[in-house]
């Protein structure tokens, strides 16, 4: 009879990989994906070495989970942050603001995820969570577009290049300092690539508005 692990062992095993990936993306959010080496994430995470390999053969399987874990983590709240929006144009600037914050919020951990140089095994990974992003944004464009609250456009284009100036402008090599001001740096940005898709200023500025006030917000400013 094959062997059927039980629930607790089930258990064990599922909280010590969650350990391990905690301990891989705090490497990475201090010293990037090169600081993640299977010896220091198993003494973070409190355990052997040898634990570490049973689960990920290598380093460049330990960086491609806590990839994957990353993205699946920031299209989520994309994703949670747009649902929860009065409307399309409301939940196309509630997901641009979420993104910018929690990027400037962990500035050093998205750069390592997007856009540091990295080892070829790793290019796929990463193209899938900027593939992934790029697709949530291009989606809510589609449908602010289709609703009429924003001009037709190749949305193909327009949400890729939307994902390229958030991460040009708060976390790549171009960057400017943002410390102390990280309201005020989203607010512009977002406002900034509202009138970039075609929402008249006047609008725009009232959708950041009520997306960083959102106990004021009831429904799509006119």
């Amino acid at each position: 009879m094959p062997y059927r692990r039980t629930e607790n062992v089930v258990r064990r095993l599922a909280a010590r990989h969650a350990a391990i990936i905690a301990a891989a993306h705090a490497a990475a959010s201090e010293g990037g994906m090169a600081a993640v080496q299977i010896a220091q994430v198993a003494q973070r995470a409190g355990i052997a070495a040898g634990t570490v390999y049973r689960y990920f053969p290598g380093k460049t399987d330990l960086v491609a989970a806590v990839l994957a874990e990353i993205a699946t983590r920031e299209v989520g709240a994309v994703r949670k942050a747009a649902a929860a929006a009065p409307g399309p144009l409301s939940a196309l600037a509630a997901a641009i603001m979420t993104f910018a914050t929690r990027a400037l919020r962990e500035r050093r951990l998205f750069f390592a995820a997007i856009a540091e140089p990295a080892d070829a095994e790793l290019d796929a990974a990463r193209l899938s969570f900027r593939r992934s992003l790029a697709e949530e944004f291009s989606g809510l464009i589609a449908a602010a577009s289709a609703g009429g609250h924003l001009p037709a456009q190749d949305t193909a284009l327009s949400g890729p290049a939307l994902l390229g100036l958030v991460v040009e402008a708060l976390i790549g090599p171009l960057a400017a300092a943002a410390a102390g001001r990280e309201r005020d740096v989203v607010q512009a940005l977002t406002l900034f690539a509202l009138r970039a898709l075609g929402v008249a200023d006047a609008r725009a500025r009232g959708l950041v508005v009520q997306t960083a006030l959102p106990e004021r917000a009831s429904r799509e400013p006119r």
